[in-house]
C-alpha cells in the first residue's frame, strides 16, 4: 500500500475544504524550506544572534528572522488568507488580499519555537494556528483575538533528528515524517492519543522556589515517588523547547508544566495566540487537556496578541489533579 503524504491527507481525510487545503500547502511548503535550512546548520552562517529584539524584549536570532520571512513570503499572496500575525512582529501583517472577500483565514505562527537551543544543534519547530476571519474588509488585531477553541487548524513542526509534522482539523491528530528523498511529508502516527495517566513529567525546577503552592504541592508528590502519597515513581524530563516537550507527550505521554510564579513570570510565559492555544488544541485533540491550573486555555479571551499565559498540559488525570489543587488553594 502506497503510504499516504500530507496533502493526500489532507484532501482526502482531514475534513478541510479546498480553500483550508491550499492554505495549508502553503504552510507545508515553508516548513519544507525552514527544515533544509535549520539541517544545514552552521553550513549557511545564520546560526547565532541578530542585531534586534523582537516585541517581548528578546534577542532575536538570524534564523527567527529568515524563517518569519519564509512564513510571510509562502502566505502572503494566498488569496484565502486576509492576514498574518507573527510571534517575531509587533503588528499584524494584512495580506495583498485582505480586502477581497474570499480571505477567510487568519494564520498565526511562531516561525522558529525554541530558537534559543539552535546554536547548540537542539531540535526547534514552527508552530502555526488557523483562525476564520470574520471581515477582511475592516482587518485590524481585534480580529485575531480570538479565544482558542475557535481555531479550526493547528499545528506544529519539529526539526529534529527527523522532521515531523503534527497537526490537527478537529478530527485527531495526525503526525507525518519529512522524506528527505523527496521533500514530502508522509503518515507514520496516525490517529495520535495522549494516555489518561503518566509516571512522568516535565518542568524547570530551577525555578520551583517561585512557583504557586499548587505546583510545588504537585511536583513535590511526584519527587517523593514510591514512598510519598502518588505511591509511584515518576521521571523528569526537560528539554527546554516546547514542541519537543509536546511531542514527547503525544508519543510517550507525560506531563509539561510552565506554571505562573512570582519571579519574572505572574503572567505566565508562553503566548497564547502563538504557542498555548494551537498547542492546546493539539493536545485536546490527542484525549489529553490544558489549563492554565486556573481556567482552561482554549476559552482564554484574548486582549492582545502578544498576551502571555501559563501553561499545564499533558495526561488528562494529572491536568485534572493540578486544577483540583489550584481550586483548593494548598
Amino acid at each position: 500500500m502506497k503510504p499516504l503524504s500530507l496533502t493526500q491527507f489532507i484532501s482526502e481525510q482531514a475534513g478541510a475544504s479546498e480553500s483550508l487545503s491550499l492554505v495549508l500547502d502553503d504552510i507545508i511548503s515553508a516548513c519544507q524550506q525552514i527544515a533544509a535550512l535549520v539541517h544545514k546548520g552552521d553550513l549557511t552562517q545564520l546560526l547565532g544572534d541578530a542585531d534586534s529584539e523582537n516585541i517581548q524584549g528578546e534577542i532575536q536570532k538570524k534564523l527567527d528572522i529568515i524563517t518569519h520571512d519564509i512564513f510571510v513570503e509562502a502566505l502572503i499572496n494566498n488569496p484565502n488568507v486576509a492576514g498574518l500575525a507573527s510571534e517575531e512582529n509587533d503588528e499584524i501583517i494584512p495580506t495583498k488580499n485582505h480586502h477581497d472577500p474570499q480571505g477567510k483565514y487568519l494564520i498565526l505562527f511562531d516561525p522558529l519555537d525554541g530558537s534559543s537551543n539552535i546554536d547548540i544543534n537542539m531540535s526547534v519547530g514552527s508552530i502555526f494556528s488557523i483562525l476564520r476571519c470574520q471581515n477582511s474588509k475592516t482587518l485590524s488585531e481585534a480580529d485575531f483575538l480570538q479565544p482558542g477553541n475557535q481555531q479550526i487548524a493547528a499545528g506544529f513542526v519539529l526539526y529534529g533528528p527527523s522532521t515531523m509534522m503534527i497537526i490537527t482539523t478537529g478530527q485527531g491528530v495526525n503526525a507525518f515524517t519529512l522524506n528527505p528523498q523527496n521533500n514530502e511529508f508522509i503518515l507514520t502516527h496516525p490517529n495520535i492519543v495522549i494516555a489518561e495517566h503518566t509516571c512522568e513529567f516535565a518542568i524547570n525546577m530551577s525555578n520551583q522556589r517561585f512557583w504557586e503552592k499548587p505546583v510545588q504541592h504537585y511536583i513535590n508528590e511526584c519527587v517523593l515517588g514510591c514512598d510519598g502519597p502518588r505511591e509511584k515513581n515518576f521521571n523528569m524530563r526537560w528539554i527546554a523547547s516546547l514542541v519537543a516537550e509536546v511531542y514527547r507527550i503525544l508519543t510517550r505521554g507525560g506531563i509539561f508544566l510552565y506554571p505562573r510564579d512570582n519571579h519574572k513570570s505572574k503572567s505566565g510565559r508562553l503566548r497564547l495566540m502563538y504557542e498555548a492555544n494551537p498547542i492546546a488544541f493539539l493536545v485536546q485533540q490527542a484525549g489529553g487537556d490544558s489549563s492554565t491550573g486556573q481556567e482552561q486555555i482554549l476559552a482564554i479571551q484574548p486582549h492582545e496578541l502578544h498576551q502571555r499565559v501559563p501553561l499545564i498540559l499533558g495526561a488528562k488525570q494529572e491536568v485534572q489533579r493540578l486544577k483540583e489543587y489550584h481550586q483548593s488553594s494548598l
